[in-house]
């Protein structure tokens, strides 16, 4: 008897169908084709003591299973439970009409306990899409799997329950998930606040224009200025993630099994901080088994490089392109993937090698050169795509001592979420741009207008500091930023001279 059913590959941060076309008839062998790798092949042992616990057997005759498409390699143990149904279904143990209904997709143990998978957010939007009537997969991954609509759920907890579902037997309703509702519980992480932060006021004036505009920011000062514990609290001011921006990131965590079991949604903008010794395909993502890499777990969110100059200047190099196009593309001999990676970099470094380069107090050590030397360790086209250069100084001891209370991020979070809202309604007509750093240079030129002051002083600063075109946009871009947290319909020139200003590195003679 010939049964099919239906389970998924994952493939980037989307899903592919793949039918299993079960067939047994006369004979003694088992076979699986279709390209499975070894976790596929090693099924048989999981869903042959997963039946015998269940008071189910393997029948006594030849089991031939193709898994097509057959030029997709099928990977992983997520295929246990459609093969195991099809295989039921087939020797007549069980009901096969529900079976062209449902999408199957589980991991056995050997006592029949389903256990969780990763990548169920685009296995249930890849059901829904191809007109299945529901899901069955384990009850750990089945609220990630809810938040796909017009598509029933149904989350067990053994290959026992599978089976009186396809029975009639069982009563399990399907699980239901209140998405907005969900929204409006998130919480910034209340361990962290910016109130925490004595003096600084500058430095925390360019991080609240970053996090309103998504720009990516660059501090620069000595050890202990406070440049990390500044940026792990830039996400304390960022916006709510909104319900399209939770359903990309939970996409992607949940393929690179980041997803925590019962999480519906990731809730919070990611924060990623890679160490400096990462590989550049840890970072952009790839590798034998195609995983995303860091730029993408940080995609809606921050990626955060400490000392900057100490990583790899191959890793640095490969940011490039996703900086520019928001997205990375990875191709290898074997497969070819798109990953998301609209994130926003935020980077600390020292200023030079012993760390006290224009430093008030303390003498720079370093050799002659050495500073610039230091900063080459980061390339010109890298810096370029920076858009606020911010230099820090020591916060003196009368400012530490200082007990008064600081503005709360709860506070610098209210302006920046203003801020947002009218990038919302300027960009409503724009598919795929929401804030002001993902401008493209035709939508600069329509929303972005100077007067003749403005014009002048940009000119000058070309000029001067020997500007690219690509600083130019970007100047723009966060003179607008600046502007829409004055709620200012115009750029004015005092809008473009602080975002001027925050080009530290382009200024000359910077580095000795």
């Amino acid at each position: 008897m010939l049964v099919k059913c239906y389970g998924a590959a994952v493939q980037g941060i989307g899903a592919q169908l793949v039918t299993i076309e079960v067939n047994v008839s006369q004979g003694i062998r088992f076979l699986i084709v279709g390209l499975p790798d070894n976790a596929v092949k090693e099924s048989h042992e999981r869903i042959s003591s997963a039946l015998g616990f269940c008071g189910k057997k393997l029948p006594r005759m030849q089991v031939v299973i193709n898994m097509a498409p057959a030029d997709i390699r099928k990977e992983g143990s997520a295929y246990d439970l459609p093969l195991a149904m099809g295989i039921l279904a087939a020797s007549g143990q069980v009901r096969s009409e529900l079976c062209e209904r449902y999408l199957l997709m589980g991991e056995l143990s050997l006592d029949g306990v389903l256990k969780p998978i990763r990548g169920v957010l685009p296995i249930a939007l890849k059901a829904r899409d191809e007109g299945f009537k529901g899901i069955v997969l384990p009850l750990e991954n089945a609220r990630e799997a809810a938040v796909v609509e017009g598509l029933e759920v149904y989350g067990m907890t053994a290959l026992s329950d599978v089976l009186l579902f396809f029975n009639g037997l069982s009563d399990c309703k399907p699980v239901y998930l209140d998405k907005q509702a969900l929204l409006n519980q998130e919480c910034t992480n209340s361990l962290i606040d910016f109130s925490e932060v004595r003096g600084q006021e500058n430095v925390k004036r360019a991080l609240e224009i970053a996090a309103a505009g998504s720009h990516n920011i660059l501090l620069i000062g000595p050890p202990g200025a406070g440049k990390s514990m500044m940026a792990r609290r830039l996400p304390t001011i960022m916006p709510p993630l909104s319900i399209q921006e939770a359903i990309e990131t939970t996409k992607i965590h949940s393929v690179a099994g980041a997803i925590e079991s019962n999480t519906a949604l990731v809730l919070q903008r990611p924060f990623r901080s890679p160490h400096h010794t990462s590989s550049d395909i840890s970072l952009v993502g790839g590798g034998h088994t195609p995983q995303p890499g860091e730029i993408s777990l940080a995609h809606n969110g921050v990626l955060f490089l400490d000392e900057l100059p100490e990583f790899k200047r191959s890793v640095l190099e490969v940011m490039r392109q996703p900086l520019e196009e928001r997205k990375i593309q990875i191709s290898r001999a074997r497969y070819s993937l798109e990953y998301p990676a609209s994130f926003m970099l935020v980077a600390s470094m020292n200023p030079c090698p012993c760390g006290f380069y224009n430093h008030p107090e303390k003498e720079c050590l370093c050799a002659p050169g050495a500073v610039q030397k230091y900063l080459n360790r980061i390339s010109g086209p890298l810096l370029d795509r920076i858009d606020l250069q911010i230099e820090i100084v020591p916060v003196s001891v009368e400012k530490l001592a200082d007990h008064r209370d600081a503005e709360s991020s709860e506070q610098i979070r209210a302006r920046v979420i203003r801020a947002r809202a009218i990038q919302e309604e300027r960009f409503s007509n724009c598919e795929g741009v929401y804030c002001n750093a993902q401008m493209s240079g035709r939508q600069l030129r329509r929303f972005l207008v100077l007067d003749k002051a403005g014009s002048e002083l940009l000119k000058n600063a070309m000029r001067r500091l020997s500007l690219s075109a690509r600083a130019y946009d970007r100047i723009l871009k966060v003179a607008r930023t600046i502007a829409d947290l004055e709620e200012s319909a115009a750029i004015r020139a005092y809008h473009l001279a602080e975002a001027i200003n925050y080009r530290n590195l382009d200024r000359e003679g910077w580095a000795g």
